[in-house]
């Protein structure tokens, strides 16, 4: 059974028109996203695990299920999504389609057995003004995954991964970066830093090997603008490998941390035909090695 593009829909569309603005200044709303989160996983058979931590007098939860890993469940492949939107937007390619998309993914693999565990977080407080602070969801996460010793083999964080287009000149990048990349935004982007580029390798193959969608890699430094723009960022601080999937956000979607961040600005036929690739990875990267 494929991915269903109508079930994306439905995910982003709660997170982005039913809730909408959802961030510690319209708390109840950001409580609402978390608790639909945790709804679906429950309905997919998962058991919720929070990871609380206090911030301005409240507690704020990252939320996780897994698959455990038959041969080498010490391993873990994690896939994370924020679940909170910046101020004054809805958020719905900011980050519903990775929340969507975070949710597809886990109930494709809810039967499977895996070689190694497949871990699935929602973290909480990605955008400003917890934006690279130690009060950011991811950070507090790593952090805590670090101190326990947690063999994350992998971290793959889903930004903004719902805007496509064929139109000449969509696509914007860092200076340089144009002369290698396209100029139409009608790709997925796969971005690590150069101690990731391995991974980054075998993760677009396995994509591929799923997928036809296009697909580009880039491997470079983590000062160069936005490849170190989401959670991926706080495992890169402690160690671990990880990488980014997007569209790129702010280089090619026009409504990038605006009110006009809406469902309709989401291509959910493109966002499954990327959600089946990325099950791949999925599967690829759990695979007994």
């Amino acid at each position: 059974m494929g991915i269903s593009a109508k079930n994306l829909r439905a995910h982003v569309h709660k997170l982005a028109a039913e809730i909408g603005q959802r961030n510690i200044f319209h708390p109840q709303a950001l409580r609402q996203a978390a608790e639909y989160i945790e709804q679906v996983w429950l309905e997919q058979g998962y058991e919720v695990v929070h990871h609380l931590y206090d911030l301005k007098g409240e507690q704020w939860a990252n939320l996780e299920v897994s698959r455990s890993g038959k041969e080498h469940p010490s391993e873990i492949i994690l896939i994370g999504a924020h679940y909170d939107s910046v101020v004054g937007s809805p958020g719905a390619n900011d980050n519903g389609s990775g929340v969507a998309v975070l949710l597809e993914l886990s109930g494709r693999i809810s039967g499977w057995l895996p070689s190694r565990t497949v871990r699935f977080v929602a973290f909480v407080n990605e955008e400003p003004p917890f934006f690279q602070t130690s009060h950011m969801g991811s950070r507090v996460y790593a952090q805590t995954a670090w101190e326990r010793g947690d063999d994350i083999r992998v971290m793959i964080s889903l930004e903004t991964i719902g805007y496509y287009s064929n139109q000449r000149g969509s696509q914007h990048f860092p200076p340089l970066f144009n002369f290698f990349y396209p100029s139409r935004g009608n790709f997925i982007m796969f971005v690590s830093n150069l101690r990731s580029r391995a991974l980054l390798r075998r993760a677009v193959a396995a994509f591929r090997a799923y997928s036809d969608f296009p697909v580009k890699g880039v491997a470079t430094f983590g000062a160069v603008p936005g490849v170190n723009w989401s959670d991926h960022g706080s495992f890169w601080r402690k160690g671990y490998r990880a990488l980014m999937v997007t569209d790129t956000a702010p280089y090619r979607y026009p409504y990038y941390h605006t009110a006009q961040d809406t469902p309709d600005r989401v291509n959910y036929e493109a966002l499954a035909r990327v959600t089946e690739g990325l099950h791949g990875v999925v599967v690829g990267l759990a695979a007994k090695e």
